[in-house]
């Protein structure tokens, strides 16, 4: 079993507390990744998707999981199970520091995360108050205008990663 932490990080012009729609624990958020199988080193040709919403009981014991997917390759079965509560908003503070934020903790057992893909369903909000809802980072960046603090607003540079945890 090896938990790996996924990090954000992005430049956030006049902008902080970026995150999914209805906050980091939000389980209608789906999260797109790239695997990597533990066994033969394959990588998914395509974008693994997986939501807190979604659970499935385990094919052995008790317990349930985000995810139970098969390596085209070696046909090796793996899980990611998502563990909220550990990761917070991207902070403008944070974008300034060029730091990244925890956004989702995963156990992985089989598979490897090696990329996240920015996609659709992000809020953030400008340094004067103003809320921007249902954000698409699919574009890797995202810009507008904020009437209420009369200034632009961009993110952009947008970067993840996985930490390993122990």
């Amino acid at each position: 079993m090896v938990n790996f932490m996924l990090k954000i990080a992005a430049d956030l012009e006049n902008l902080t507390n970026l995150q999914p729609q209805g906050g980091c624990d939000d389980p209608s958020f789906s999260y797109l990744f790239k695997l990597k199988c533990g066994r033969c080193g394959e990588l998914s040709q395509k974008e693994t998707c997986v939501s807190l919403g979604e659970s499935i009981p385990l094919p052995v014991g008790k317990g349930t999981t985000n995810l139970i997917q098969k390596c085209k390759f070696c046909l090796r079965e793996g899980t990611i199970t998502m563990i909220p509560g550990q990761g917070r908003p991207l902070t403008h503070k944070d974008s300034e520091a060029g730091s990244y934020a925890p956004l989702m903790l995963l156990d992985c057992r089989g598979h490897e995360p090696v990329g996240f893909i920015f996609g659709g369903g992000w809020k953030v909000e400008s340094l004067e108050g103003t809320k921007f809802e249902d954000v698409d980072l699919s574009g890797d960046d995202f810009a507008e205008y904020d009437e209420k603090g009369e200034c632009p607003v961009m993110i952009s540079n947008l970067r993840a990663t996985f930490d390993v945890v122990k």
